[in-house]
């Protein structure tokens, strides 16, 4: 998810919409219609010129409506079944982990992608945009970035491609055309993977129609070689669920599919979406061929709609990528492995769900027969995280959001929203599950800060339809430095199993930055620092009349791979710039550091554990 901004003639209006979650029936699979071709397209002749940091006389502020899920009396009440058989959970109150300069096995660090680049691509015909939503994924001496709504590719020491915005990648219209006003199509959530078995580069990101069209779609695109610059095949998933165009008819659709999340094994590429229309429907699990999508043709689609635990519906189903074709299991006719969180209060929890995708062989079959397996595991305790504080120092637009937000003057400094604490990145290696989440945890001077969560979890796939898998926790853990904050952890394991942890860290005596932390075969026990952030964060998402609250947008999300020869890369938002009011109001851009509406940055880095 993102927060846009574009001209209002009423002003800015911040719309927050609450959905409860809806009861849904179980998953089940079955072969759908609703993928499309795109066509083709060549990297290198995208366009790629840079406008205005703004538009003159019109403002930049779009309001958009923003989902937050929350439980319903059903899905609450199951859970409280759940613990009558267990302990129930409690706020962790972990020891506080060390944070330190970075180490040796850090060997590469230089400045991804950031606001200005994002605002001033496509010629500036680009709305603001928080957060970035990394996107990270590595091959063939390549470095792809994609974050709202640009991507780029890098060299291993940091040279890079022009920026290319997202919309003229997908053959789309500009976000908005800065000289007539029409809007486009609003893209937003991008995730990125390269399968190291095929060496090909896949993209996705969630698309929604320009108004009065209702319809929503996952954008898909996969390299037509091993070189990221070359030609794409590029394909639509519609995600409407309306009835129309081979979707499924789901209840208050037309839906659109928030925050697609991606994985992959030998025989299929796999998408988990959270589907709001007017209430919550659930994850969708969407599975189709590798080989063919790698083809330029459109396989068949097997759906899982609303796939649904004993507790309740399910959300932020994360399937699983794995660092080379080795480790992807191959028993049951081909098992993709997801993971997810269980916390349908929105307070705290203390179990996750393992799932299974088996016979995924047959997706290379004109009608694919998958099963899904899952299993709920008792784990230790995580609960819906608060806000990140971050060092204080100078923010001129909270200080100047009269004259660039209509807002009043000389608001406080942002804090950083670490929304929940749904199951983050995925990965499978040497037949283990390893992943992260936010957390709310309590240090030992009795303050409330946002920490992580982790678990490595060996899980095995049952023959034919069981509807139940096998699984367990190996190690689990929490990532919590005394008296500061960590927020959206992504973790990369190498085919040797060597895990790499990334994340943000910030609090009072950190501007937010990029960091690290490597497991040392217990645990991720200490945080060190991979791109010190310079200044504190200072966007429009946190600032009246945007946010109330002072909560600035974050994340939403993280990203960690590894090569086949263990190079673990990462990548996070941090804050790589600051700027003097007099310097901002001379030049909002400071340099062509920022924009006058956000000065978020990101960091892409290399780690050999």
């Amino acid at each position: 998810m993102r927060t846009a901004l574009l001209a209002a003639s009423a002003g800015v209006i911040a719309l927050c919409a609450t959905v409860a979650l809806a009861t849904a029936p179980p998953g089940r699979a079955g072969a759908s219609g609703p993928l499309s071709s795109l066509g083709s397209v060549d990297f290198s002749t995208v366009p790629s010129s840079v406008g205005s940091a703004e538009f003159a006389g019109t403002n930049d502020l779009r309001p958009e409506s923003e989902i937050a899920r929350q439980d319903n009396a059903s899905g609450e009440h199951k859970s409280r079944k759940w613990w009558h058989k267990h302990a129930p959970p409690t706020v962790p109150t972990p020891a506080g982990t060390p944070v330190g300069a970075n180490g040796r096995e850090l060997k590469t660090s230089f400045q991804g992608l950031d606001h200005f680049d994002q605002r001033t691509a496509n010629g500036g015909n680009q709305f603001s945009l928080e957060p970035p939503d990394q996107g990270l994924c590595v091959g063939h001496g390549q470095v792809l970035e994609a974050v709202n709504d640009v991507l780029s590719v890098y060299t291993p020491n940091g040279s890079r491609s022009p920026v290319v915005d997202m919309n003229s990648f997908f053959g789309l219209p500009p976000a908005i055309n800065r000289t007539t006003g029409v809007r486009g199509d609003f893209l937003s959530d991008p995730k990125c993977y390269f399968d190291t078995d095929t060496k090909r580069f896949f993209l996705t990101v969630l698309q929604e129609d320009p108004a009065p069209s209702v319809r929503a779609h996952t954008l898909i695109a996969v390299s037509q070689s091993s070189d990221a610059t070359g030609g794409w095949w590029r394909y639509s998933l519609d995600a409407t669920d309306d009835g129309q165009d081979g979707t499924p008819s789901h209840p208050g659709c037309p839906c659109f599919g928030d925050q697609p999340l991606i994985g992959a094994d030998a025989n299929g590429f796999y998408i988990s979406t959270n589907e709001f229309g007017s209430g919550f429907n659930g994850a969708q699990i969407y599975a189709m061929s590798k080989s063919a999508l790698e083809g330029g043709s459109t396989p068949a689609v097997v759906q899982f709609e609303n796939p649904a635990l004993a507790e309740s519906v399910s959300y932020s189903v994360q399937p699983a990528t794995s660092p080379n074709a080795a480790q992807y299991d191959a028993s049951n006719g081909g098992t993709e492995y997801l993971l997810s969180s269980l916390d349908f209060t929105g307070t705290l929890d203390a179990r996750i769900a393992a799932w299974a995708i088996t016979n995924t062989s047959s997706l290379d079959t004109a009608t694919p027969k998958l099963h899904l397996q899952q299993k709920v595991i008792a784990s230790e305790s995580y609960a819906t995280p608060v806000p990140a504080d971050q060092k204080p120092g100078p923010h001129p637009l909270g200080d100047n959001a009269d004259v660039f937000l209509g807002g009043p003057p000389n608001q406080p400094e942002t804090t950083l929203n670490s929304n929940d604490d749904r199951m983050n990145q995925v990965v499978y290696a040497r037949g283990a599950l390893w992943a992260g989440l936010n957390t709310l945890f309590q240090d030992s001077q009795g303050n409330s800060k946002s920490g992580i969560a982790w678990f490595e979890v060996h899980a095995r796939s049952q023959p034919g339809n069981s509807k139940s898998l096998a699984a367990e926790i190996i190690v689990q853990g929490y990532v919590a430095p005394t008296g500061e904050n960590v927020l959206f952890p992504s973790i990369g394991v190498t085919p040797a199993g060597k895990a790499v942890m990334t994340m943000t860290l910030s609090g009072p005596d950190y501007y937010p930055t990029a960091a690290y932390s490597v497991f040392d075969g217990s645990g991720f026990n200490k945080v060190k620092i991979a791109g010190a952030g310079v200044g504190p964060a200072d966007g429009f998402t946190g600032y009246i009349p945007v946010a109330p609250d002072g909560v600035e947008r974050w994340g939403d999300y993280s990203a960690a791979v590894s090569t086949p020869g263990g190079t673990v890369w990462i990548a996070q938002e941090y804050i790589a710039q600051s700027c003097t009011d007099a310097e901002y109001l001379a030049d909002p851009t400071c340099g062509g550091t920022r924009t006058s509406l956000a000065n978020w940055s990101t960091r892409i880095s290399s780690v050999n554990p």
